[in-house]
C-alpha cells in the first residue's frame, strides 16, 4: 500500500494493519521528513487517544492528515504507533 499526498509518496508497506476501512502504516513504512506534530488529540472509545501530525509537502500544509495512538488500549495494541491518513491522502495498492 502507498499513501500519496500532493505527488509525493508519504508512506509505502505491505504490512499495513486496516482497521475500520484505515489502512495503519508501521511507523518504519513512513517519510517522517513530511510529518510535522500537532497539538490536535481525538478520544477512541475502543482504541483511546489519538495523536495527530500534519503534512508537509512541497511547500503545501495538509493540517492534521495522519493520525496514530502512542498509548493504544488493549483492544488495539496492535496498532501503537502506527500512522493512517486521511484529509485528501490517497491509500492505494
Amino acid at each position: 500500500m502507498k499513501a500519496i499526498w500532493n505527488n509525493e509518496v508519504i508512506a509505502e508497506s505491505n504490512m499495513t494493519i486496516v482497521i475500520e476501512n484505515n489502512h495503519y502504516f508501521p511507523p518504519e513504512a513512513v517519510r517522517k521528513q513530511f510529518l510535522q506534530d500537532s497539538t490536535t488529540h481525538t478520544y477512541c472509545p475502543w482504541k483511546g487517544d489519538a495523536s495527530y501530525y500534519s503534512l508537509l509537502v512541497n511547500g503545501a500544509v495538509n493540517k492534521d492528515a495522519a493520525w496514530y495512538y502512542p498509548a493504544p488500549k488493549d483492544a488495539a495494541r496492535e496498532i501503537k504507533d502506527y500512522i493512517a491518513f486521511w484529509k485528501g491522502v490517497v491509500v492505494h495498492p
